[in-house]
């Protein structure tokens, strides 16, 4: 056995392990405060509130438990069981080109993957959201979504997957640093397309209507010298119970949006400190901040790929006998998460840094209380455990815990 399928069985195992340990501190920890709100919301938390997100988090654990396994188990079929080599020769056979094949062979694999994970998908829709009096959507719209989901995701990657395996094939040893710029130009491209011409295709968007909520939006934007093409509500409701607010787009083509479901929780004062946070991410400069780590973190990608490919133990270690450029591609995104897992903790760490530095903006510019009862809203609506495991949390949480940030919070209102 090569010694780089022992590391990568080490490497899938121990991260399994990990996962499933902090799952296990998760839930112990969870079920042992169900029966009693945290001090910080016990006048603005029921009882029955509290544990209801108890019981929400502690079914996506089950959910989540059996995920991680057959991802696992589908991971090593595709790779150390043969699977991506039978696949290929399945390609190879049909006389297509190299760079057709590949595309063929990538986007049965996408397909594949896809297929095993929706069952996962509509027990999270139709089982644990309905359960819990989240889901909106019906079985139809769900399988529409799905279809229109993939059109949107093969019309983009193709080409997308095209120019990587051509660069590949013609651009030499450098090939990786030019797929990263093109990769680069892909994603502002993307970004810039996303909020007029891809999220309508999902979701109706209605410029937010005229009032006291646009006025005084309107007057947070200009005291924050911000300017974007327009301030929309979205219909989540239409799929969803869960209330969101974000920011979209770049340049001159930036977008304001809320769900409607948010717009029927929060108050005024309330959704204009909810829009402050979101602009504390802009003015501190987070999006760029982390569109930059992003941009670093590909770049050593591409590099680490343009040498791995060029290395037979690569593929013959994962389970490939034969070195094609598709197959470096599809082996390095599939198996690199199980080394990259571990670094989580860090970018988790960096995300609640911002959402620190977001909140203290936004009290700068509304006061700190608005921002509270928002959150506390926002936690009690969507059913958020205010009681995570410090460890999970630490691992997985883009967001500091709800304790936490009320507390920092509420020492704004006392400084």
């Amino acid at each position: 056995m090569h010694y780089f399928t022992l590391i990568f069985l080490f490497a899938l195992g121990l991260g399994l392990a990990l996962q499933l340990w902090l799952l296990n501190r998760h839930a112990r920890h969870v079920g042992l405060h169900r029966n009693q709100v945290p001090q910080p919301f016990s006048d603005r938390v029921s009882l029955v509130e509290h544990q209801k997100a108890a019981d929400y988090t502690l079914a996506k654990i089950g959910i989540g438990r059996l995920d991680l396994f057959v991802s696992s188990l589908l991971l090593m079929l595709m790779t150390l069981g043969g699977g991506l080599s039978l696949m290929d020769r399945l390609w190879q056979n049909t006389g297509l080109g190299p760079i057709t094949a590949g595309i063929g062979l990538i986007l049965s694999t996408i397909f594949l993957i896809s297929l095993v994970d929706l069952p996962f998908s509509l027990w999270r829709t139709f089982v644990l959201e309905e359960r819990f009096g989240f889901n909106r959507t019906t079985l139809k719209r769900f399988f529409l979504d799905q279809l229109l989901q993939a059109a949107v995701a093969m019309a983009l990657g193709i080409p997308l997957i095209w120019t990587i395996l051509w660069l590949m094939q013609e651009a030499g040893t450098l090939w990786w640093f030019v797929a990263w710029l093109v990769w680069i130009g892909f994603t502002l491209l993307i970004t810039w397309l996303y909020p007029t011409l891809i999220a309508p295709l999902f979701n109706k968007f209605d410029p937010l209507e005229e009032g006291d909520l646009k006025s005084g939006i309107m007057g947070l934007l200009e005291q924050c010298g911000f300017t974007s093409k327009g301030i929309f509500v979205m219909d989540g409701s239409k799929r969803s119970g869960h209330g969101n607010a974000y920011f979209t787009g770049f340049g001159k083509n930036k977008r304001i949006v809320f769900f409607d479901t948010l717009l029927k929780s929060l108050s005024k004062e309330e959704m204009i400190a909810v829009l402050a946070h979101e602009l504390g991410h802009f003015k501190r400069h987070h999006i760029i901040k982390q569109l930059g780590l992003s941009l670093l973190l590909s770049l050593a990608g591409m590099a680490l790929l343009g040498w791995l490919m060029q290395q037979m133990w690569f593929f013959q270690a994962l389970g490939v006998n034969r070195a094609t450029d598709a197959l470096a591609l599809l082996l390095f995104l599939l198996t690199a998460p199980v080394f990259t897992q571990f670094l989580q903790p860090l970018t988790a760490n960096l995300s609640r840094r911002f959402e620190f530095e977001a909140d203290n903006y936004a009290v700068s510019q509304t006061g700190a209380e608005p921002l509270i009862l928002a959150l506390v809203k926002l936690y009690r609506e969507n059913a958020s455990t205010l009681t995570p495991d410090p460890l999970y949390s630490a691992f997985h949480d883009s967001h500091p815990p709800a304790p936490v940030r009320v507390a920092n919070l509420s020492s704004k209102t006392r400084s």
